[in-house]
């Protein structure tokens, strides 16, 4: 049987220009011959819709272009296409579903069973469960029709879930010789590895050909890294997509030849993930260029860097806003980024005026000295930058970094000032990493050379808001306070949990999961994140800000 697997990078509420992705997806793979063509989970909609599924008017809209695209499909082909759909009973009014379509015409649906409300998934909210398995005949085989967590079950995210149900085994109960499955699943660095593990295994278990669509694109916080397959009954990978584009694979599942396995490759995926992140946050939003600030530190180096490989250098400006703190060298390691890089545009807007302005305003009233002063500097730099953004229409990037907005080391209304977060789901030992790799690597990353100076990561971390600070005078050192953290945030494990884990102090480890409760208000302020963990700040991890549970003492 010939399968196609239609990759779509849909947009969120754009259903003229998802309806148009599906023709042609559908058009590409009908003239290769394809007899079933599967697209990703709420393709149509896209995912996830959130609230917006809700409104007036939106699953009837869906349900029309699913019949005009029905028109074009003939009868040798079945197209599997997401949507949501009226649900039959009382109870919540919709299903997330898959709308089949052959012959010129909507056959059926077939709605999902089994509904994620872990991490960022909150599908209960909206939707009610399918209470049964479809599988219906096509081209001489038994096809089920699977969505996202019917088959994955929580295993591709490494947790566990208990459902009552098994759709894969009840899909085989009822004769299925072939698993179309259509999803949705978020990005992960690591998580690709985990995917062809459980679809092998439930290949095996079923022991039928799987196919897996899943769905590609930035989508605010989430990105989606494709990666769609086919896996013999064996479990073996027999054809599989590329990560993080768009892409139309037709395979002919008797015919088609053992993949290679392939070793995960964490800072390369991530970086990509960023990438594709930044550039669909921006054109999906109407957004042409960024706007950030270059402090010569190695954040603000790898997100120009990741900004110049998402929309291209021409399109992004750098702020140099030195004050009478910065040094000679972190002046010339910002300069330097923005000539490696190529940047369209590079401005500099000293700030020590400003700050004496302010300074000289306040004097009777409010002391300036200390933590006051500091973020003074800091605000003023996000006015700037806010400032260049609405004069020219471009975006601003923050560049914090996830240890920093988990120790609260930053700065409300200043360096956190901005529309998207690039990095802040990577630690700072992430991001070093990331950055050695991109000079290590760059030619493959679409870099003419390295693009971050070597200054930029030899040198100590430092805000520069008072005279010789370095990050080390208010925070543990970034490898002690990385391994915590991971412990703590992406694990939620407890104290002693991370106390065993990394041979770091009580004492110490307890300060940081104060710390990391105390900055929930910033957090919970913070410019949209790119998810790339198990547990990024954001959506996935709501947590009160006024609470009163200790972490023992």
């Amino acid at each position: 049987m010939k399968v196609a697997l239609a990759q779509i990078n849909a947009r969120i509420g754009d259903l003229a220009a998802n309806e148009a992705a599906h023709a042609r997806a559908l058009a590409e793979a009908c003239a290769q011959g394809a007899e079933i063509v599967v697209f990703p989970e709420m393709s149509l909609l896209g995912y996830p819709p959130r609230d917006l599924v809700e409104r007036h008017g939106v699953a009837e809209a869906c349900i029309a272009a699913a019949e005009r695209l029905a028109r074009a499909v003939p009868a040798g082909v079945l197209a599997l296409v997401g949507l949501p759909t009226k649900a039959p009973l009382r109870g919540r009014p919709l299903q997330n579903a898959i709308a089949l379509l052959r012959g010129g015409r909507v056959e059926g649906f077939a709605a999902k069973q089994l509904l994620p409300t872990y991490d960022v998934f909150d599908e209960d909210r909206h939707f009610a469960p399918a209470s049964r398995t479809t599988v219906v005949d096509h081209a001489g085989e038994r096809v089920a029709v699977l969505l996202c967590e019917d088959l994955w079950q929580a295993g591709d995210a490494g947790s566990v879930r208990c459902y009552d149900r098994d759709p894969v085994a009840e899909a085989r109960a009822l004769g299925a010789t072939i698993l179309c499955v259509s999803s949705a699943s978020p990005f992960v660095a690591g998580k690709d590895a985990r995917h062809v593990e459980v679809l092998a295994a439930r290949a095996r278990a079923s022991k039928t050909t799987l196919v897996s669509v899943n769905a590609v694109g930035g989508h605010d916080d989430l990105v989606f890294d494709g990666g769609s397959r086919v896996l013999a009954s064996d479990g073996s990978v027999v054809a599989e997509a590329p990560r993080f584009a768009e892409a139309v694979l037709v395979v002919e599942t008797a015919r088609a030849a053992r993949v290679a396995p392939h070793a995960p490759d964490l800072d390369a995926e991530r970086f990509h993930a960023i990438v594709l992140g930044v550039r669909d946050y921006l054109a999906k939003t109407g957004h042409k260029s960024a706007i950030l600030g270059l402090s010569g530190g190695i954040d603000s180096a790898l997100v120009a860097a990741i900004a110049a490989a998402a929309i291209g250098p021409s399109s992004v400006t750098g702020i140099l806003m030195p004050s009478r703190y910065s040094s000679d060298g972190s002046v010339a390691d910002a300069q330097e980024t923005a000539r490696r890089l190529g940047l369209g545009r590079i401005e500099t807007l000293p700030i020590d005026a400003m700050h004496r302005a302010v300074e000289s305003t306040v004097a009777a009233k409010f002391a300036t000295d200390g933590l006051a002063g500091e973020n003074l500097q800091s605000r003023a730099r996000g006015l700037l930058v806010m400032l260049a953004s609405n004069a020219t229409g471009a975006i601003v990037l923050t560049t914090g970094n996830k240890s920093e907005y988990a120790a609260g080391y930053a700065t409300l209304y200043g360096d956190m000032n901005g529309g998207l977060a690039p990095i802040g789901d990577l630690y700072k030992t992430e991001v070093y990493a990331m950055a050695r790799m991109l000079n290590a690597r760059h030619a493959e990353f679409g870099f003419a050379a390295p693009p971050i100076p070597e200054a930029s990561i030899e040198k100590a971390p430092s805000a520069e808001l008072r005279p010789n600070q370095t990050d080390q005078d208010s925070l543990p050192p970034y490898e002690v306070l990385d391994a915590v953290l991971r412990v703590l945030v992406d694990a939620e494990g407890s104290v002693d949990e991370a106390v065993a884990a990394t041979g770091a102090a009580r004492d110490l480890v307890l300060r940081i999961a104060r710390m990391l409760d105390r900055a929930q208000f910033k957090r919970d302020q913070a410019a949209v994140i790119v998810k790339l963990s198990p547990r990024a700040f954001g959506r996935g991890r709501r947590y009160p800000i006024a609470q009163g549970w200790g972490w023992g003492s």
